[in-house]
């Protein structure tokens, strides 16, 4: 009964670092494929009239997000900063695209379809939501885990 339990510890070390090493070739591998890649990202800042966040934070998630998949861009992330002023009218995301000219080809398939553009009008019914908006294509550094 004692030999069993002797086994068991080796084997246990050995399960472990089986873990980790298979945990290291996925890292390494999604890394080497976000460097091998052409894809870019898009971050949007979007600063919302006074009053109108909200309202803007309701047409991405009841129709935006859904048609910038429809259009092929990857959602990645959508936040909300946390210190005012920016807290009151500020949206961030960051879209994933094959490549900047992919991205502007879904831009202009996404402000062209009717569904986009009836929710648009609907959401400014009340007024524009946004009082502009800042975009920035960006390619991942070597050393970023961006896939």
């Amino acid at each position: 009964m004692l030999k069993n339990y002797r086994l068991l510890f080796p084997l246990c070390l050995f399960v472990c670092g089986l873990g980790f090493v298979a945990g290291d070739i996925v890292q390494f591998t999604r890394v080497a494929e976000a460097q091998a890649s052409n894809r870019v990202f898009e971050l949007r800042t979007y600063t919302a009239h006074p009053g109108r966040l909200d309202d803007l934070h309701t047409r991405f998630a009841d129709h935006t997000v859904g048609l910038f998949e429809r259009h092929g861009m990857t959602n990645i992330g959508y936040f909300s900063p946390q210190d005012s002023p920016l807290a009151e009218n500020t949206l961030i995301y960051v879209l994933a695209h094959d490549s900047r000219a992919a991205g502007e080809a879904s831009w202009a398939a996404f402000r062209a379809d009717p569904d986009w553009q009836r929710a648009f009008e609907e959401s400014r019914r009340d007024g524009p939501l946004i009082e502009s908006v800042v975009s920035v294509f960006m390619d991942p550094t070597h050393y970023s885990q961006m896939m």
